[in-house]
């Protein structure tokens, strides 16, 4: 009986170490897709504000 509650508590350990493991990458995923909505966003007003400019000097000539 102590060899079974030796392996249960040794693979709920392993488990819990697991999902701590998890956790810490979906951190680093959220904050990777943040950087790469944050780069589209500047990229797209960057374009918009290019075509602006390049309207108004057009309209200049």
């Amino acid at each position: 009986m102590k060899r079974l509650m030796t392996a249960v508590t040794t693979l709920m350990l392993v488990w819990e170490d697991r999902l701590k493991r998890d956790e810490r990458g979906s951190v680093t995923t959220e904050h990777v897709l943040w950087a790469v909505a944050v780069i589209a966003i500047v990229g797209i007003v960057v374009a918009a504000v290019k075509t602006f400019v390049e309207i108004q000097a057009g309209k200049i000539n």
